[in-house]
């Protein structure tokens, strides 16, 4: 009797599952190919640089080519590789499955999320087809370069503030996750380290993402409309630009680097048949990286002329990081001591990882050290230092992760002895590369500079010699290429559990299923290591009854508001702003929005039972607002500092306060207003409830009619271009303003839904997290009257 099989589905069936899932696992499959994609391409961009430096006087790339190819490798390489394999990639995987979830807190949250990244990918790529080409800054687009350069520049920036919307929202997601959906009976003191890992890195991005969000958008207001804080022709400090930008692009140092340690964790234990050494140790080290990351971003500027108190603080902190970073070696290499040791693909890159990092640490410690850091400033000493942190570091991780997880990913097995080979020859290739780089910064050879006279000693025989690693290096991305292709085309069926793991993701069929697992899970988590808890005390699993299981719906929204969103970004990189496309990709961007609120999340009514006894909604936008509320206090912060050493001098005739004082009756009362509404809500009493909301609507829109008058009348008196108090202004009111816009639009979204019956007394749609977005918009305003208005 012949056996029916299931029809494979077709291209454009697989295509529209694609763009409309909210599944976790395929979006973490989509972003963990995205990410290694853009790896392979930096990796090519990377070969063309070395190219270019094996010899001297080489004429195989122009000035501006090489600079171009410089800016795509870091920012493609940084950006789109090094924090997205290891946190949204591997994370959006594993992390629900780790906790024993079905999915993270907000699907289609995340599959926005992912559409908007791989928007950002192609916003920067697409700038080298416009007439400028592609961005020739650097990844760091220091000013005033950044503001005199092509257009290359506009989508590179255009690019970056579309990829942090889409980092921030994924954060969210990812701690609200980790607080609400974890396991009944798992505190987050028995989560496995790679959770803790990814938590860590999501604080800490939250906290510091502002600091680039900042930099970016004003250098893009310079290019756009002539808006500047750093221009000192009015007073502006291009000085506090890289103040800006090292406050999160140091700290986003350790954000590539905490989900990688805690892979490594996971790795090391599995391959040592053993439990990690100092697993509390190890979270709190997490945790202690996470508050010194965000104190070290000077260092970046010991060369700018600050205080010597100012170079001595920041020098302290460099070198103290270096004691949580330390401890996470040590409890490394205390798991892998006395283990049995399987020397399998993965671990091979956990131990590169401990030789090559351990190396890029003790450099970074002579860094952190000024007048080391005055000689080595932007040489190669530096290139060498970095790529041994997040080459040899966080690459190495991404390797050891994708090995240890492909056969759970993939549900294919792969060719061991071609594994080993893909690890020799990148660790072979890495160190040819960079450890004659170090001589050459010890020899005075700058980075940056992309050709050099044969006269001088020691560096043409050096260059050559880093080549020849780089063209190892390909070779052995060939080979990690074809290991991919065999085993996806005809590699072993993957067991289960290939490894032996204990955490919980291995208790699941290779791939997992949909609905994840098919078991109902214990209670009792005696520690990270649930599966071998429990086979020691002999826990049977009973199967999961079908009717309690419960998944979201596909969407086909998520993709199509961040293709409106990535296109409003394209008309704004590539056109003079305003421009009536940007209007009609906002405009469709918001139909998308309404769209989206207005469908049904699951088919039936589906009751959350969550640990923290607060809402999904509640909880990822409650981490939203950290990020927003750290926007807003750097640039206060920037403005406090240009305000009081005399840069920033308010124009005889500023704002009226007057109307500033009527608009803060309105934003003060659509906060009460929004709170009884929201309580009326909780008592089921529908009536005041709309009418309440809508009320809390038409308060936002005279506010916003006020303060649009407000500028127009401020503007004919005060130019922006000309006084840098009045850039200040229109900045950061103009950004509340902004957010007071999309504070009033996500209550229209919920008084839609109320409108559409779609609001109940225990579900609340989008109105529980646009009421508390429009309670901290309302705070921020009357700390932004004191500022502008009364000061």
């Amino acid at each position: 009797m012949a056996i029916a099989t299931k029809p494979k589905a077709g291209f454009w069936a697989i295509l529209w599952d694609l763009l409309t899932t909210v599944d976790h696992k395929k979006i973490g499959l989509l972003y963990t190919a995205t990410a290694f994609f853009a790896f392979a391409l930096a990796g090519v961009f990377s070969l063309l640089i070395r190219a270019q430096l094996a010899v001297p006087n080489n004429n195989l790339l122009t000035g501006e080519q090489y600079n171009q190819i410089l800016t795509l490798h870091g920012a493609t390489m940084l950006f789109f590789f090094i924090i997205q394999a290891g946190l949204t990639g591997f994370g959006n995987f594993v992390v629900p499955l780790m906790l024993g979830a079905r999915d993270v807190a907000l699907p289609r949250v995340n599959a926005f999320s992912y559409w908007a990244f791989l928007g950002a990918i192609i916003l920067a790529l697409m700038s080298y087809f416009f007439p400028g080409g592609a961005p020739s800054v650097g990844w760091t687009f220091y000013y005033p370069f950044s503001a005199q350069s092509g257009s290359g520049v506009d989508f590179y920036l255009a690019a970056i503030l579309l990829l942090g919307f889409s980092s921030l929202l994924g954060n969210a997601n990812f701690v609200a996750t980790i607080y609400n959906l974890r396991a009944q009976g798992m505190s987050m003191w028995k989560m496995p380290m790679y959770v803790w890992s990814v938590f860590a890195a999501s604080v800490l991005n939250l906290f510091s993402l502002a600091g680039l969000t900042s930099a970016t958008l004003l250098v893009l207001l310079e290019r756009k409309i002539g808006l500047s804080w750093f221009n000192p022709e009015i007073g502006g400090d291009p000085v506090l630009f890289q103040q800006f930008f090292w406050f999160y692009s140091h700290p986003t140092v350790y954000v590539m680097l905490l989900p990688y340690l805690g892979i490594l964790a996971e790795v090391a234990s599995t391959f040592a048949r053993k439990p990690l050494f100092g697993y509390k140790q190890m979270v709190w080290a997490q945790m202690g990286i996470v508050v010194l990351g965000t104190m070290v971003w000077a260092h970046h500027m010991f060369a700018v002329g600050e205080s010597t108190i100012f170079q001595i603080a920041f020098a302290f902190f460099t070198a103290l990081i270096a004691v949580p970073t330390g401890v996470k070696l040590f409890n490394l290499i205390g798991t892998l001591w006395g283990g049995h040791l399987q020397m399998k693909t993965p671990l091979l890159w956990v131990l590169g990882f401990i030789f090559n990092f351990l190396l890029g640490g003790i450099t970074g410690v002579m860094l952190s050290m000024v007048p080391l850091d005055y000689q080595f400033q932007d040489s190669y000493f530096v290139v060498a230092h970095f790529h041994n942190v997040l080459m040899a570091g966080s690459g190495f991780g991404a390797f050891a992760g994708l090995y240890y997880w492909w056969p759970k990913m993939t549900g294919r097995m792969y060719d061991e002895r071609l594994g080993r080979l893909h690890f020799w020859l990148f660790l072979v290739g890495y160190l040819t590369v960079f450890l004659p780089q170090y001589a050459l910064g010890f020899l005075g050879m700058p980075r940056r500079y992309y050709t050099y006279n044969a006269d001088i000693a020691g560096w043409p025989e050096l260059n050559l010699i880093s080549t020849i690693g780089a063209f190892i290096l390909g070779l052995g991305g060939l080979v990690w290429i074809y290991v991919m292709w065999k085993s996806l085309r005809s590699g072993e069926k993957a067991p289960d559990n290939p490894w032996g793991g204990y955490t919980l993701e291995w208790l699941t069929s290779s791939p997992p299923k949909a609905h994840n697992f098919d078991v109902v899970l214990p209670k009792d988590f005696p520690s990270e290591r649930p599966l071998y808890d429990w086979a020691k005390k002999g826990v049977e699993l009973k199967p999961e009854d079908p009717s309690h299981i419960h998944l979201p719906n596909s969407s086909f929204w998520p993709f199509y508001s961040a293709a409106t969103l990535f296109a409003f970004f394209v008309s704004v990189a590539a056109l003079p702003v305003p421009n009536v496309w940007m209007w009609v990709f906002l405009a469709l961007f918001a139909y998308g929005l309404i769209r989206w609120a207005l469908e049904d999340e699951y088919s039936h009514p589906v009751e959350h039972h969550t640990l923290s006894g607060k809402s999904n909604a509640w909880m990822g936008m409650a981490w939203f607002m950290v990020s927003e509320v750290g926007l807003f206090a750097i640039l206060i912060a920037g403005y406090l500092y240009l305000r009081l050493t005399g840069a920033a001098v308010p124009p005889e005739e500023r704002p009226a306060l007057w109307l500033a004082l009527l608009n803060t009756f309105f934003l003060v009362s659509s906060s009460f207003t929004v709170h009884f509404a929201h309580h009326d809500l909780r008592r089921g009493r529908f009536s005041p409830f709309r009418f309440g909301l809508l009320v809390t609507i038409i308060l936002g829109v005279l506010f916003f009619l006020v303060q649009s008058y407000e500028f127009y009348e401020f503007h004919r008196h005060s130019s922006w271009q000309e006084n840098l108090w009045t850039a200040t202004f229109f900045t950061i009111v103009g950004l509340h303003g902004l957010h007071v816009v999309i504070g009033g639009f996500g209550l229209i979204l919920a008084y839609l839904q109320a409108l559409r019956g779609k609001v109940s007394q225990h579900h609340h749609g989008t109105l529980e997290a646009a009421s508390m977005y429009w309670h901290l918009v309302d705070a921020v305003w009357l700390v932004i009257v004191v500022l502008f208005y009364i000061w």
